[in-house]
């Protein structure tokens, strides 16, 4: 392979893999012999120290890693410390109470409980990293099972699922009517 070519396979490789990477499984990748592998990776190594930008190559015994340059840390932490910003609407609060409540649970018993499909809520809840895949219902077809998520405990400042309030007959009932609501609105 090309010098050239094996530096953007390798690049390519560590940014993708975002951990250590070792020399033999590189070196298989761009079928060169780990020395000539090692030189390729020091070489690169020393193109990022020259260039000068905000990613760095290092090496860990004999593996490499792309990771971002020490100095760029402060910058980081400012992004890194920005809190996520999303909008939970009442469709995915009502969705994510019956999950909290109810878990571990499938979308067939949420939307038995909403009245409604709840794809999209659910959908919207895994990318807010509110609840996770937690499991299979043992159960033909055995469908996904649904759980909060620590992110879940830390924005609502709770320490444990125990900590949640109790929700009453009249709560439950009221979400039912909501549901309701929302699919004669919907069609």
């Amino acid at each position: 392979m090309e010098r050239e070519k094996a530096k953007a396979v390798l690049e390519s490789i560590l940014f993708t893999m975002g951990e250590s990477v070792e020399v033999d499984r590189l070196s298989a990748v761009i079928e060169e012999d780990k020395k000539t592998t090692k030189a390729i990776l020091l070489e690169m190594k020393e193109e990022y120290e020259q260039r000068q930008g905000g990613i760095s190559l290092i090496e860990l015994e004999d593996s490499f890693q792309m990771c971002t340059r020490a100095d760029m840390y402060e910058y980081l932490i400012k992004i890194a410390k920005t809190p996520r910003k999303y909008v939970l609407t009442d469709t995915l609060l009502e969705t994510l109470s019956i999950v909290a409540y109810k878990q571990p649970i499938t979308r067939l018993e949420i939307e038995k409980i909403r009245g409604v499909s709840c794809d999209h809520a659910v959908n919207r809840l895994i990318e807010f990293g509110l609840i996770a895949e937690v499991g299979r219902l043992d159960a033909p077809g055995r469908p996904l099972l649904f759980g909060t998520t620590e992110e879940f405990l830390r924005s609502f400042g709770v320490k444990s699922l125990e900590e949640l309030p109790e929700l009453s007959a009249v709560q439950i009932e009221e979400f039912k009517e909501q549901a309701e609501a929302e699919v004669a609105l919907d069609v």
